[in-house]
C-alpha cells in the first residue's frame, strides 16, 4: 500500500465485517484496541481489502493500555496480511519512545507506516499543525494530523497546511474532528490528503464527525 492515491478506510473491529466494506472502500482499518483476540483474528484473515492496523492508546482516544501495546502493534507489522499499521508520533517522540519496535518491525517487512496524531481539545495554530505533521512525514510514510475544529476557521488553517505539505508532495492525511470540520473529511482530499476514514455503519464510528463510507466516496467522487 503506496498511498500514491487516495484512500478510504473503512475502521472495524471484527474482521468478519470486512466484505460489507468492499462496495465503498479500499481498505479496512482494523482497530486492535476494539477488538477481542486481534492477532488470531490477523492470523486468519483472507478478506479482499488491504488491511490498516491501528493499536490506538487510552491517551489518544483508543481504548488500549500501554501494556504489551506496542508488543501487538509490532506482531501485526509482522503479519502477511497487514499493509500498513499506524503508530502514534507520541509513542516515537515521547518519553520511553516505545513506538519505535512498531516502526522497525514494519520496516523490516515492507509494511506501510502512518504516523499520526490526534488533537481532540481543539486546532492548533498552523505553525504547530506544520511541525506536528512535518515531524510524523519524516518517521512515517504518511503523516496523519486529526484535529477538532471549533468554527469553519479552524477547518479552512487545516486545509492550508494540508495544501502546503502537498504541494511539496508529502504524504499526509488530514481532518477535522466535529461537526465544524466534517466537511473536511470530503473536501482534505482535494488539498492532497491522501486518507479517509468512514465507517460502513455510520452507528460505528469511530472519531466524531465521520460520515459513512457510501457518503463519504459519493462526495469525494462528486469534488474531484
Amino acid at each position: 500500500m503506496d498511498f500514491e492515491e487516495f484512500v478510504l478506510a473503512a475502521p472495524v473491529s471484527d474482521l468478519a465485517d470486512e466484505p460489507a466494506a468492499r462496495e465503498h472502500a479500499d481498505a479496512v482499518e482494523f482497530r486492535m484496541d476494539l477488538a477481542d483476540d486481534p492477532l488470531p483474528a490477523l492470523d486468519d484473515y483472507d478478506g479482499d481489502l488491504p488491511l490498516i492496523a491501528t493499536n490506538r492508546a487510552e491517551w489518544e482516544g483508543g481504548e488500549a493500555g500501554d501494556d504489551g501495546r506496542i508488543d501487538a502493534l509490532a506482531e501485526a507489522a509482522r503479519t502477511d496480511g497487514v499493509d500498513a499499521i499506524d503508530v502514534e508520533l507520541a509513542a516515537l517522540t515521547g518519553e520511553g519512545g516505545d513506538g519505535a519496535e512498531a516502526l522497525a518491525a514494519a520496516r523490516s517487512q515492507d509494511t506501510a507506516t502512518i504516523v499520526s496524531v490526534h488533537d481532540f481539545e481543539g486546532t492548533p495554530e498552523m505553525a504547530a499543525m506544520a511541525e506536528s505533521l512535518g515531524e510524523a512525514c519524516s518517521l512515517g510514510d504518511v503523516g496523519k494530523l486529526a484535529v477538532t475544529a471549533e468554527d469553519r476557521g479552524d477547518a479552512l488553517d487545516l486545509l492550508r497546511v494540508t495544501h502546503e505539505f502537498s504541494a511539496v508532495d508529502a504524504p499526509v492525511a488530514t481532518m477535522a474532528m466535529g461537526k465544524a470540520g466534517q466537511h473536511t473529511r470530503a473536501v482534505a482530499p482535494l488539498y492532497g490528503s491522501r486518507i479517509g476514514y468512514a465507517p460502513v455503519d455510520p452507528g460505528n464510528a469511530t472519531a466524531p464527525g465521520q460520515y459513512d463510507a457510501a457518503t463519504l466516496r459519493t462526495l469525494v467522487e462528486n469534488l474531484q
